[in-house]
């Protein structure tokens, strides 16, 4: 049996380390990392990222320079850690808010299609499109919620509510690293405050941004069960939350039960160790999970199937078996061809019957040594870019492509708006910010942690799921962000001593 857990252990190691190795060296070879005139994007930094980066280059002259300047630093984020951070995470939310007033726009494609759905309901493009897209019944509904409450539809409105969604993800993560190791709370919120000051998908109320913190809330859920001493009570009240939260999130964006698949597998492969399994208990829990799952989707699912805000013609919908015929074209991303086919299509068999050919036509184009080239590209596709497809992602940008020409507005919608003078400089910044995050994942090879695992195989599961369907974007890495901001938080002091470790002269 320890022999069959270490293998199965060792077995998640290699094969993350495998995918997360390409996703590291795509993101440190991304055209976002290209200083001036870039020919790949068209579109050059500005003076603003040379000197912002002439500023850095200052302050680390000066910290290598002065011991005074060393202790200060000291002085201020580490042993006065809990308070820096706490302020850094307080001016991020500041920054959000300050961002959303001055940068807020509709969204076009899908966004703009859930969003309308609450405008006019049973306009006949309306009815197609969830028709065409009835998985997005489940945002709808989620979103109408709150129009019902706020009794308003405008933009502004659902751009604060996302705010305050990915904001509350944030919250339930640093309340896991609170769980899994305490003193790890401070590096947890300056990694956050970064992530949340530099996230401008805040502005896109859509399945990403709104099944993040269902994510979040099932993992705090699962840490609160897996990583306390906490009374037996509080852990059986705590799969109930957890149970409804798994099928929440499956409603809004189904692939967020991917890292709840990876902590089953965990918890199955430690059950495996040597020792004292309390099995009533662990027959208890399980029963409790089954049952909130089940009686909790049982019930999100009845209120889907009868809503009745706008009228969907289930038989047009789009077979599965379509978003892995995207995943098979061009960068592996959305193919407007194959997603037209799928319209005009009337019957469910011939949609099924021309996904299945094409899937069969590309593979045998491809070969097996080209299918491998292409999920080698494709994955960088899928994890290289920082900015999680902000302005790459073909209709998900802000309708308002101009920024306006003068006040402060205008200069911060530079750097967001797809005609904007900045956006270089927005995506440069990023990406080096997104390199350093999966730096502190990638060096941390000596963690074999159970939480660290079970956070890799997330991720893992994540990376294989964007490599059969449709991805080809980075964006479809939000849903899977608490993973990596836990992983990053909890590996820290172990990346930074093995990149010590590496960086000393033998």
């Amino acid at each position: 049996m320890k022999k069959l857990y270490n293998f199965n252990n060792r077995t998640i190691k290699y094969i993350f380390y495998l995918l997360f190795t390409l996703t590291f060296l795509f993101a440190l070879t991304s055209s976002n990392l290209i200083l001036g005139d870039n020919n790949v994007t068209k579109i050059g930094t500005t003076a603003f990222t040379t000197i912002v980066l002439l500023i850095f280059a200052f302050i680390g002259l000066v910290f290598y320079l002065s011991s005074k300047f060393r202790n200060f630093c000291k002085w201020f984020f580490i042993d006065n850690r809990w308070i820096t951070s706490s302020v850094c995470l307080l001016l991020a939310v500041i920054i959000q808010i300050v961002f959303l007033y001055l940068v807020h726009s509709p969204i076009g494609f899908d966004v703009s299609g859930v969003h309308q759905g609450m405008t006019r309901p049973n306009d006949v493009e309306i009815v197609g499109y969830f028709s065409v897209n009835p998985n997005n019944l489940g945002i709808f509904l989620f979103q109408n919620l709150f129009k019902n409450i706020f009794h308003s539809t405008s933009w502004e409105l659902f751009e604060f509510i996302t705010m305050f969604l990915v904001d509350l993800s944030a919250a339930f993560n640093i309340f896991s690293i609170a769980i899994i190791d305490k003193t790890k709370v401070p590096i947890g919120m300056y990694i956050h405050a970064i992530w949340l000051a530099t996230f401008p998908a805040i502005l896109v109320p859509y399945t990403d941004t709104w099944a993040i913190q269902f994510v979040a809330i099932y993992i705090f859920c699962y840490c609160g069960i897996a990583y306390t001493n906490w009374n037996k009570f509080i852990k059986f009240i705590l799969v109930v939350p957890l149970g409804i939260s798994l099928s929440a999130g499956y409603f809004v964006k189904p692939s967020t039960i991917i890292p709840m698949i990876a902590i089953i597998i965990i918890e199955l492969i430690h059950l495996l160790k040597k020792g004292h399994h309390q099995w009533l208990w662990l027959f208890l829990l399980c029963i409790t999970f089954v049952g909130s799952v089940g009686s909790s989707y049982y019930q999100f699912n009845k209120v889907i199937k009868t809503q009745n805000y706008v009228r969907v013609y289930t038989f047009r919908a789009k077979p599965v078996i379509h978003f892995i015929n995207m995943g098979l074209s061009g960068d592996g991303g959305y193919n407007a061809k194959d997603s037209f086919k799928m319209v005009t299509l009337i019957h469910k068999k011939d949609r099924i019957n021309y996904s299945v050919n094409s899937i069969h036509k590309r593979l045998h184009k491809m070969g097996f040594g080209g299918y491998l080239a292409f999920l080698l590209k494709k994955q960088g596709n899928n994890t290289s870019d920082g900015t999680f497809a902000w302005l790459r992602d073909g209709d998900f940008v802000p309708m308002k492509h101009s920024p306006e020409k003068k006040g402060i507005r205008g200069k911060i919608q530079n750097f967001f708006y797809l005609y904007g003078n900045n956006v270089r400089d927005f995506r440069f910044l990023t990406q080096i910010w997104w390199c350093i995050w999966l730096g502190l994942i990638f060096f941390a090879w000596k963690d074999d942690r159970k939480i660290t695992q079970t956070m890799r195989l997330a991720l893992v599961g994540g990376f294989i799921f964007l490599l059969i369907f449709e991805g080809g974007r980075s964006r479809y890495l939000i849903q899977f962000l608490p993973a990596f901001l836990i992983l990053a938080t909890c590996n820290f002091e172990t990346s930074i001593k093995q990149i010590k470790s590496l960086l000393v002269w033998k």
